[in-house]
């Protein structure tokens, strides 16, 4: 994995990556600085913070037909977060830069019977145009808030718009043959058979039978034959056979019984009915498929969640407990009156919290991950909770790192959020988040009258749904041996005398924590992090291990990170202070043979031993 080159996307050639490759300290030191040697070469990268190529294309041909020369665009699926994204930035911007935002909103044109086929699909996008200056701005709303488009959303409808069918919202269609006149292919990859369904039949020819329009047909219109035909024939090629638009909805429900634990059996959709909701690993009996929501990745559930609370609850500042992931925190601080901070996720820390409570603070809500990324932390849901239920706060729990395949936090919390980008997907090749309501759960009425109000439909692209659908279906039987690859990899690491801290569930301080959630027949996870006592050790061992190395975490072959460096590159002294040690370098265990990379890890220890010898 050493030969992945810096900035070539991990998984290697793939179109959607979700990590990029940054294989060496330096390279890491490169990228935080904004050195041309890393920076140009970078072919994709985390989608949050780095736009990708093709949503960059896309939003490059939007200003060229809408807006002033020189300006820019980012993209959005719905014209609501567009204007959300607008306002943030006119609140932070200077209003020189702030005057010079404009939104526009791009639809189906519907007039012809091609695009008329598409209309199950919703493809819509928003833009929101701006002077180059006011970049930074929307950057942070887009990297915060996880609202942006994700980039099968943008090629697809790149495709459309150069197509001519998509038009601006609130014009007058265009004419059916002005419409019509050019149906390219659209991307190479529509065109072929995906590597996931490799050796599988072909679907039967896309009907979106959801809608009722069988074929395309829409009932409203006198379309002929041959045009049926050709619009058919057009969302074949444009969405690929293998992608049916009939399994968009059920794939849904299968992704939202697994978050629950309702399927765990690698499930063909259509090959059977999905199992009830009323039997899953929540312990939650009525627990519905429409208690759990779907967004294009985590951080957007986090947001979405927070969004929710302030509607349901009115405003009020958050508690952030433990060391955060870097956006939790700052949606927390820039999208509503703030938040107090809580950086060990300890008891003294819930100590401080109580006399604040008891002395009369009112609080929002309680955000915490469980465990942390990355020093695995596990915050006490038990007395948590006892504190939320006497005091009137909301616990909004982020199971990302423990996974729902080995941890039950659904009693303690009012919301769990997850990222199904990580270990829930695998694969390293589609974004998604979610979001579930307790049914039980004192907010819960107030929580979902909102989300049934204001959160927005279809911003989860049908195609990553797919994706999702598909990479999800062995989720429970990858955790077992991901679980086994961790145990063994800690067993060398932790009495290696170049190892100055291992963090994982199972030997930190707060373990005890842990097992009050786990899962029968669960494990600790598949994420680690160690520290070592000089830095020249920890960028020898870097350097050194023989795995994919970059963003992310949850894959299903192994990926190390330098992760404090990462994520905190202008801020490493304030992470030291609590805990995160700039030199902390993070494993996420994948799918590999144990004896394997287990010998991986032996390697790069003796290259941190090497460095000790030498001095």
């Amino acid at each position: 994995m050493r030969n992945i080159e810096v900035g070539q996307s991990i998984p290697p050639d793939t179109a959607h990556a979700v990590s990029v490759s940054l294989p060496t300290w330096r390279s890491n030191v490169g990228y935080e600085e904004g050195e041309d040697w890393v920076v140009k070469k970078m072919t994709t990268g985390y989608p949050r913070f780095f736009i990708h190529l093709s949503i960059e294309a896309f939003a490059r041909d939007i200003v060229d037909r809408f807006g002033p020369h020189g300006h820019r665009a980012v993209l959005f699926p719905t014209k609501q977060i567009a204007g959300r994204c607008a306002s943030f930035v006119k609140s932070l911007a200077p209003p020189a830069l702030a005057d010079s935002l404009t939104v526009i909103s791009l639809v189906l044109d519907t007039s012809s019977p091609a695009a008329r086929a598409l209309e199950p699909l919703t493809p819509a996008i928003s833009a929101v145009i701006f002077a180059p200056d006011a970049f930074p701005f929307a950057k942070q709303y887009w990297q915060h808030t996880g609202d942006g488009v994700s980039s099968r959303r943008a090629e697809f409808c790149h495709g459309l718009f150069k197509d001519g069918l998509l038009r601006l919202d609130g014009n007058a269609p265009r004419s059916p043959t002005a419409a019509a006149q050019k149906l390219c292919r659209g991307p190479r990859r529509y065109r072929r058979t995906s590597s996931i369904d490799a050796g599988k039949k072909p679907q039967a020819p896309l009907s979106p039978t959801a809608n009722g329009h069988a074929n395309g047909h829409h009932p409203a219109s006198n379309v002929t034959a041959s045009e049926d035909s050709e619009s058919t024939r057009f969302l074949e090629e444009r969405f690929g056979r293998n992608l049916d638009i009939s399994f968009v909805a059920p794939a849904k429900s299968a992704i939202k019984r697994r978050i629950a634990g309702a399927l765990r059996a690698n499930h063909e959709l259509g090959a059977a009915p999905l199992p009830s909701m009323s039997v899953n690993t929540r312990g939650v009996t009525n627990l519905k498929e429409s208690d759990i929501y779907l967004f294009p990745c985590g951080m957007n559930a986090i947001f979405n969640a927070h969004r929710a609370l302030l509607g349901a609850r009115g405003p009020m500042k958050s508690i952030n407990f433990g060391f955060p992931y870097v956006d939790t925190l700052k949606i927390l601080q820039k999208f509503g009156p703030g938040c107090v901070f809580y950086g060990h996720a300890s008891e003294s820390d819930l100590d401080d919290l109580e006399a604040q409570l008891k002395a009369g603070a009112c609080f929002l809500a309680f955000f915490c991950e469980f465990p942390g990324n990355p020093l695995l932390t596990c915050p006490n849901l038990v007395r948590i909770r006892a504190l939320a239920d006497e005091y009137d706060f909301a616990v909004v729990v982020d199971e990302t790192i423990g996974t729902f395949a080995n941890i039950n936090v659904l009693p303690f919390a009012d919301i769990v959020v997850s990222s199904l980008t990580k270990i829930f997907s695998g694969d390293c090749n589609v974004m998604g988040g979610s979001a579930i309501f307790n049914p039980n759960g004192r907010y819960y009425a107030a929580l979902t009258s909102f989300a049934q109000a204001s959160f927005e439909e279809d911003t989860y692209w049908s195609e990553d749904i797919i994706f999702m659908e598909r990479n999800s279906r062995d989720f429970a039987s990858r955790i077992d041996r991901i679980n086994a690859n961790a145990d063994a990899i800690c067993s060398i690491l932790r009495p290696h005398p170049a190892i100055a801290k291992l963090y994982y569930p199972r030997y930190v301080e707060s373990q005890p924590n842990y097992e009050v959630v786990k899962l029968p027949g669960g494990g600790y996870g598949g994420v680690l992090s160690i520290t070592f006592h000089k830095k020249p050790q920890a960028v020898a061992f870097f350097d050194m291990v023989d795995t994919a190395k970059g963003p992310s975490l949850g894959t299903n072959f192994t990926l190390t990170s330098p992760y404090v460096l990462l994520a905190h590159y202008q801020e490493m002294e304030w992470a030291r202070q609590y805990g995160a040690d700039p030199d902390l370098v993070r494993i996420s265990v994948g799918l590999e043979e144990t004896d394997a990379i287990v010998a991986v890890f032996e390697e790069a220890l003796r290259a941190a031993e090497a460095v000790e010898d030498s001095s």
